[in-house]
């Protein structure tokens, strides 16, 4: 009777610690597309400013407005990620 327990016990921390991996999986998984995002923003910036010097300043601001709305996807991946950890 008492292993009875004890596997029961063992199965609920089992599945609360796959739980936790597998939202961890997820959320690295949610970063990677901005990740992405923000080196293919990064980079073609670069390149317009080093083909357009005097443009810096415009391609500049633009830039870190791609940054910001390309990072806020990696935001909503956390808020996911949270709500479903802790629901």
């Amino acid at each position: 009777m008492m292993n009875l327990v004890l596997a029961a016990q063992n199965a609920d921390e089992l599945l609360k610690g796959l739980g936790a991996v597998g939202a961890g999986i997820g959320y690295g998984a949610a970063a990677i597309g901005p990740g992405i995002g923000i080196g293919i923003v990064v980079g073609n910036a670069i390149t317009a400013m080093a083909r357009q010097p005097e443009a810096a300043g415009m391609v500049r601001t633009t830039m870190f407005l791609g940054i910001a709305f390309t990072e806020a996807l990696a935001l909503i991946g956390f808020v996911v990620f949270i709500l479903l950890k802790f629901t």
